[in-house]
């Protein structure tokens, strides 16, 4: 018979990211992307590290967009970006990234993390993952229907056509 344990909590901690953590995020977002590679035919610059383009858009203090950094027991997991669609969506927050490191997942710090980002901001939430993604597939449909105070709405074939939307309210708490 196997022994298999499942790791105890941890404490989780979500902190909005300042200018002095954008080096640190900027790390977080290589494995993230190398990660995001296997779903996405990301490429590797001249220099050995992905780009990515919209890092400066979250620390030139836009109320559309956040960056946040997030702790398991007292130490870096994970990160989030989360930016708000103050045009299109009526005012609708979306994940643009969130990464938890793998030592930290299917821990329930992802899951932890997600509920603290969306009580930032109770309303509206929109995001989307590729159908490969599983870690991604795992957590996103259990995260959206426990935080909903509704119905998730979900659209399958978002752009791109192997990604699945959802849609959901977050109530005050």
């Amino acid at each position: 018979m196997n022994d298999v344990r499942t790791p105890a909590p941890v404490e989780v901690r979500l902190t909005a990211a300042g200018s002095d953590d954008k080096p640190v995020l900027a790390n977080l977002l290589q494995l993230y992307l190398h990660d995001f590679s296997e779903f996405q035919p990301l490429e590797l610059s001249a220099h050995g590290t992905f780009d990515y383009r919209w890092l400066d858009s979250y620390f030139i203090g836009s109320d559309d967009r956040e960056a946040y950094l997030i702790t398991a027991a007292g130490r870096t997991a994970d990160f989030a970006l989360a930016r708000c669609d103050v045009e299109g969506d009526e005012g609708a927050w979306n994940i643009s990234e969130f990464f938890v490191a793998r030592r930290y997942r299917r821990r329930g710090v992802g899951r932890e993390a997600a509920r603290l980002l969306f009580q930032c901001h109770p309303g509206t939430w929109t995001l989307s993952y590729f159908h490969d993604n599983a870690p991604a597939a795992r957590l996103w449909p259990g995260v959206a229907d426990a935080e909903s105070d509704g119905p998730v709405g979900r659209g399958e074939g978002q752009p791109p056509a192997d990604s699945t939307g959802l849609r959901f309210h977050v109530p005050a708490r």
